[in-house]
């Protein structure tokens, strides 16, 4: 892997959300670009070489710095290492940033409903689209469902009614409804399939899943993308290609 691609970049913030959850902040340069929802490689020096993984945006694409929302996989060769940024310390940030889970691959159906759904780590692109006035402009109706574990890591959730309040102020269609799926006394704790085929999502959002208006994009597990995908289908909706269709998915590599 070519070390050309990359500009070195400067810690600025750690924050831990719980033992296998945290975010961080760094320098952002002046010449990378990004789209609300794309993602950036980033890349840490592990025993002389060069190590790279893929992570969805948190910023806002005119934030000045880049924010990121990770998990500590066990023993992973990138975040066991990464699990102990400081402040200060230095990642690489490739030059480009990628992806094509955008607003802007919807053509058809014209913009009504928007459903975010997220598990884990997965939020993240959605934070950044919460952060651009033009989500909030375009649709008339937007839902942000996050699906967890355990409340420990139930992340940003403060951060989700700021944005809420001040990029969506005035806007009455957002709802924001949370997923614990280890908690039987929370008031939705099965996997977002199964939510969506018994209708116990749309009951509690207050909107029905429709092919004819609705944008549904997914991020996080690759096992719930590939669930929901199929879930989403049953009730009508189609994947998004060439500007068409109601679901849309993020392929990292």
């Amino acid at each position: 892997m070519s070390i050309e691609k990359f500009t070195v970049e400067k810690v600025l913030s750690v924050h831990r959300w719980a033992h296998n959850l945290f975010s961080f902040t760094m320098t952002r340069p002046a010449h990378f670009k990004f789209t609300a929802g794309q993602f950036a490689r980033i890349g840490l020096m592990v025993n002389g070489e060069l190590v790279v993984r893929a992570y969805s945006v948190v910023s806002s694409p005119f934030d000045e710095n880049l924010e990121f929302f990770s998990i500590v996989v066990p023993d992973g060769a990138f975040t066991s290492n990464l699990q102990h940024l400081e402040v200060d310390d230095e990642l690489y940030l490739d030059k480009t940033a990628y992806g094509y889970l955008t607003l802007a691959r919807y053509q058809l159906p014209l913009a009504h409903d928007l459903w975010l759904l997220a598990t884990g780590t997965g939020l993240a692109p959605f934070l950044s689209m919460l952060q651009d006035f033009e989500t909030w402009t375009k649709y008339q109706h937007i839902h942000l469902i996050y699906s967890v574990r355990s409340t420990a890591e139930l992340a940003y959730v403060d951060r989700i009614q700021e944005l809420a309040e001040s990029f969506g102020e005035g806007h009455t269609g957002f709802k924001f409804v949370p997923i614990i799926t280890r908690d039987p006394n929370a008031t939705l704790h099965d996997r977002l399939p199964i939510l969506i085929e018994n209708g116990e999502l749309e009951k509690v959002v207050g909107l029905s899943l429709n092919p004819a208006t609705s944008h549904v994009m997914l991020c996080g597990n690759p096992q719930m993308v590939e669930d929901t995908k199929d879930a989403l289908k049953q009730r009508g909706l189609t994947m998004n290609r060439r500007g068409e269709g109601n679901i849309a998915v993020e392929n990292y590599w």
